[in-house]
């Protein structure tokens, strides 16, 4: 039987695509005045922070929640944060981010010895050209750093896939808001060493109104709305109708980048994204198509 999506589940869904994709934005605008890995130290302060009072921990073992933060807080954003501070267009990092898909397919056939399927090749090299396309293209605006950083935060988001499966079926945003305290220390050490302590005071000092409300919707918005909403419409309905309208990210991020940061979309960044978004989207809903036919059948 196929499962349709009753039209409120798919709004919420629709909300949580648009606050991550539209995250981007809000990035780059509170990196103008606070560096990279403190930002990300104070988001997921923020996370923890009053939320923990309110959740108790969830009964996983503390070395799965410091491993998810670990690879969320430190590898994802810290990565990332650094790369959209003035290494790569935030458009385009919300478009090569979404490659976690592939590591996280790759990561789970080691695991569990499954076989690469004809498809899964397909989307996997129409993927891999739109990267190459970015590559070919790199500029003042995206640089190979850029790049390369945001292919590791999408590495350390799917590592944290992997462990947060591993917790089996847990509160989610407990363990989110639980495994963000880990990600804190190290990132507040990291940006002591790179950014320096000035560098850190001026950020905290200088930080307008505006950089603070991005701090809160990262940390509130775009974690513990995000995730909560998401792990709930998860639990009510099958993942694969849920699933793919994680395609629309990219697509709210370009978009809000044009709009709102005036992001040029010249023609190859557009094909880039087709081919992208393809690769991605054929691996979601081919499996789904082919089961349909099958029960058609």
């Amino acid at each position: 039987m196929h499962h349709t999506l009753s039209v409120r589940h798919f709004l919420l869904a629709l909300a949580v695509v648009a606050v991550w994709g539209s995250n981007f934005v809000v990035i780059k605008n509170a990196l103008g005045h606070l560096p990279p890995l403190l930002f990300a130290a104070l988001r997921f302060s923020l996370a923890f922070l009053p939320a923990a009072f309110f959740l108790p921990r969830p009964a996983v073992p503390l070395r799965n929640l410091a491993a998810y933060g670990l690879l969320i807080g430190l590898v994802q954003f810290g990565a990332l944060y650094w790369a959209v501070n003035g290494h790569i267009a935030p458009g385009l990092a919300s478009l090569v981010v979404q490659t976690q898909v592939f590591f996280t397919i790759a990561l789970s056939m080691r695991l569990t010895g499954e076989r690469v399927r004809a498809f899964q090749w397909v989307a996997l090299s129409l993927a891999v050209t739109g990267i190459a396309v970015i590559g070919a293209h790199t500029d003042a605006d995206t640089t190979w750093l850029g790049l390369g950083l945001v292919l590791l935060a999408a590495l350390g988001w799917s590592l944290g896939n992997m462990v947060g499966k591993q917790a089996g079926p847990v509160n989610m945003l407990a363990y989110v808001v639980w495994s963000s305290v880990f990600a804190v220390p190290p990132l507040l050490v990291l940006s002591y060493l790179t950014e320096g302590w000035p560098a850190m005071q001026a950020g905290v000092l200088d930080a307008d109104v505006f950089t603070w409300i991005a701090v809160a919707w990262q940390s509130w918005g775009n974690t513990l709305f995000g995730y909560a909403a998401w792990g709930w419409l998860l639990a009510r309905n099958p993942a694969s109708t849920i699933t793919p309208m994680a395609l629309l990210v990219p697509v709210f991020g370009m978009g809000a980048s044009a709009l709102l940061l005036a992001e040029p979309l010249p023609a190859w960044k557009l094909i880039a994204a087709g081919l992208v978004m393809g690769g991605l989207a054929l691996n979601v809903l081919w499996p789904h198509w082919k089961s349909r036919r099958a029960a058609s059948a």
